[in-house]
Order: C-alpha cells, then sequence, then structure tokens
C-alpha cells in the first residue's frame, strides 16, 4: 500500500470513532510550540565565558556546538526544515548580541541587543518568548539572585527582570504575537537552612518590583516556574511548587508555568494541569523529560509525554496553555535532539486530537469503567502512524525513516568543519 492509501485506511478507521482526521491535521499544523535556542551551545549564551552555573549541568561533549550566533542560526534554521508545525522562538536573555556598541550587562540589556532574533524570528513567521537568565553570571554565585539578602544584588536581578519586561514587549509589537516571559531562579542553599520563609518573601518583593514595569497584558505573560532542586542547592529551593502556584494565584496578570521535570519524581504534570486549568484562565508549560531528577532529557513520546498532552486537548486548553519544549542534551546530535523532541511532542498532540474524547468521558460518566479501559487500550493500537506521515507529507516535511539522513548530511557539511 502506498502512504496516501495507509492514510485514508486509517482515516476511516478514525471516523468510525467520530474523529475527522483531515481536520486534526489542519488543527494541528496553527499550534504554536516554542522551539528554545539553548539546546543548540548547552546554555552558553553570548554574554560570558564563564560556563553553565546556577543549579544546572549539561553532560557530554558532542562536536559541533554553536559557539557564536551566526552557528546557532544556522542550526535553528536547520531544526526548522525538519519539524512540522508551528514553531515559536524561545531565548534567553543571555543570548543578547552585542555588536556596535559593545557588552553591557545584564541589568541594561535593550531591545536593540535581540534585534537579530527578531529578525530571525520575521523571517520565518514565528513569535518569540523570553526568560531572564538568573544563572551564569559573577553575582549568582553566592547561589541566590532575587531572594538574596544583599539589596545590590537584588537590585541589580530586579533591574534584569525590568529590562526582561520591555524587551518582551518589543518582542511581542515586532512579531504580532505574545510573548511569555518566563520567571525562574535557581536560588536555594546546598544544606538544610536556618531561615527558610525570608529569602522567599524576599524573592516575593522582587518579583512584583520586576512586574511593576508597566506591560500589556495582551502583548507580555509574565510565568511564574517552580523547582525542586537543583545541583547545589539541593536541600532548599526558594522558588518551590508552592511558592509559584500561589504567587500566580494571587497576583494579576501572572501566569504559573510548569515544567514536567521540576517535581519529585512520583509526581506528573499531566494529572496537575487539568487541576490548574479550573483555576487559571491560562497557564505555561516546559515540556522535558527527567531520568530520576531534573536531567532536561531528548522528549519522547513516551507515556507521561502523551499523558500532558492528552489533558491539554481533552480539555479544551490548545489556546490556553503556552507550550514551550526545555532540555539540552549534549551527548547526542545537538541537531537531533532539538529535532526529535519537536517531533515527539506534535506526535503526542496527533494522538491526543484522535482520541475520542467525547466518547471516553461519557464511559467514565455513566461508570462503565471496564470499557473505559478496553476503549483506552484499543485506541493504542489504532494506525496513528499513518496519520503522522499524512501529517508529515502534508506540510513538506522528512518521514521518520528517513529523519536522521538529513542529520548526518548536516553533521558532515556543517558541523564536523566547527
Amino acid at each position: 500500500m502506498t502512504r496516501e492509501e495507509r492514510y485514508l485506511f486509517a482515516k476511516e478507521k478514525y471516523a468510525a470513532l467520530g474523529v475527522d482526521t483531515d481536520a486534526v491535521i489542519e488543527k494541528l499544523s496553527n499550534i504554536p510550540v516554542a522551539l528554545h535556542c539553548w539546546q543548540g551551545d548547552d546554555v552558553i549564551g553570548f554574554d560570558n565565558d564563564g560556563g553553565l552555573t546556577g543549579g544546572i549541568q549539561t553532560t557530554g561533549n558532542y562536536p559541533g556546538k554553536a559557539t557564536n550566533p551566526t552557528e546557532l542560526f544556522a542550526d535553528m534554521e536547520k531544526v526548522l526544515e525538519l519539524i512540522p508545525g508551528k514553531a515559536k522562538l524561545n531565548v534567553h536573555a543571555s543570548y543578547a548580541i552585542f555588536e556596535e556598541d559593545g557588552f553591557v550587562d545584564r541589568d541594561a540589556l535593550e531591545p536593540r541587543h535581540f534585534k537579530k532574533w527578531v529578525e530571525l524570528a520575521k523571517k520565518h513567521n514565528m513569535g518569540i518568548d523570553f526568560n531572564p537568565t538568573f544563572f551564569s553570571h559573577e553575582k549568582a554565585e553566592s547561589g541566590l539572585t532575587l531572594s538574596s539578602p544583599d539589596p545590590e544584588i537584588r537590585r541589580f536581578w530586579i533591574n534584569h527582570g525590568k529590562a526582561c519586561i520591555r524587551i518582551s514587549e518589543y518582542f511581542a509589537k515586532e512579531t504580532g504575537i505574545p510573548c511569555v516571559m518566563n520567571i525562574w531562579t535557581g536560588d536555594g542553599f546546598k544544606d538544610i537552612p536556618a531561615d527558610r520563609m525570608g529569602p522567599r518573601m524576599r524573592y516575593k518583593d522582587s518579583i512584583e518590583q520586576i512586574l511593576s514595569e508597566p506591560y500589556d497584558y495582551d502583548l507580555v505573560k509574565p510565568c511564574v516556574e517552580s523547582k525542586v532542586f537543583g545541583i547545589g542547592v539541593e536541600s532548599y529551593t526558594v522558588g518551590s511548587a508552592e511558592f509559584t502556584l500561589s504567587f500566580a494565584a494571587t497576583h494579576e496578570k501572572c501566569m504559573p508555568l510548569m515544567d514536567n521535570g521540576h517535581y519529585h519524581p512520583t509526581e506528573v504534570v499531566s494529572d496537575k494541569i487539568p487541576a490548574l486549568l479550573c483555576f487559571f484562565p491560562e497557564i505555561a508549560l516546559h515540556i522535558t523529560r527527567p531520568v530520576r531528577w531534573d536531567s532536561d532529557h531528548v522528549v519522547l513520546f513516551d507515556d507521561e509525554t502523551r499523558e500532558m498532552a492528552k489533558e491539554i486537548v481533552r480539555n479544551d486548553a490548545l489556546d490556553r496553555v503556552y507550550m514551550a519544549l526545555d532540555y539540552f542534551d549534549a551527548s547526542i546530535n545537538r541537531i537531533s535532539a532539538w529535532a526529535t523532541g519537536f517531533r515527539n511532542w506534535q506526535k503526542a498532540l496527533l494522538n491526543a486530537m484522535c482520541m475520542p474524547n467525547d466518547k471516553l468521558k461519557k464511559l467514565q460518566d455513566e461508570g462503565k469503567l471496564g470499557r473505559l479501559m478496553a476503549m483506552q487500550e484499543a485506541m493504542k493500537m489504532m494506525p496513528l502512524g499513518d496519520v503522522w506521515e499524512e501529517y508529515l507529507a502534508r506540510c513538506g516535511k522528512v518521514s521518520d525513516l528517513d529523519f536522521y539522513d538529513e542529520i548526518e548530511k548536516y553533521e558532515k557539511e556543517v558541523l564536523s568543519k566547527r
């Protein structure tokens, strides 16, 4: 059978369950997912030579890492050639590009330092999401930034956050697409602290000061992200899940952001998504793959990835959840890591959108739980792969079986020569 014939067979199978796969493919192709710039250079950025610090770590030393804006942009454009669907850029403040006027520190960043990112976004008709960078800096060496007891340190990072608000609004105005601006710090202590509340009160005040910078919520979508622990801050994290969720719940025009690697190993974000949607008009999501901890492995088409996508789709929240990838693997070809993760999240969304969700909910509400289990298991054997291949073809993208050939060609022609 040809690909077209296989798709027609799959289309009929899904239609019998009330699922229109043509409509699903069309809708999926327009759902934005943010592609993170930091996979390409192991989260190093362009504004420091001291390497990655601040409670996070990249492992591996695969050759071909991007070392400057030109290389990073070229790599991201290669990834865009390999992924279906609609992408946004996701940029950290440490990726500012300094040209005519030279270097400025993070508290003095301006929109002009991100002009080339805007040019890249416009070239590909993409929006841009943004992240203040509260790590890999001499003023973060104590392990505390927005929660520091030193008012000068705190003031520096507050000013950085305010600058990022202004840059985020610049991104939104230039691209015509709202900018999600995510506040995350690795602030915490390696061992048991004597004061847990003090740093959190300072952190709360600092974020409030950042958000006092005027912004249009239709353009800038600030959010706060939690974490369980980081390397060097194993015993106490200032921005815990309880803190960030409470902050977002009590401050207008601020969303919670959940990273599915930032919780205890037995917690799952798929269960948290519908809980937050009961109370928040909008939420943000960082999609990664934790292995025993927040290890930022490449996203796979695994159980929890599928479950997160299901909760977004079955709760009709595709326009309420801002989705972004967040992982960094330096042990394999970075183009492969980028594109594999993006394609797998697209597969998860496709899988969720091909579910007969109304039928499944009805079975649950009627208490027919045995039939519900049987139907959910039956859905695992539906010909989703044939719908995926049709989606790739309509997007003009290479199939899964030929996907890595394109990456090896780019590695031979570009990456191996760096």
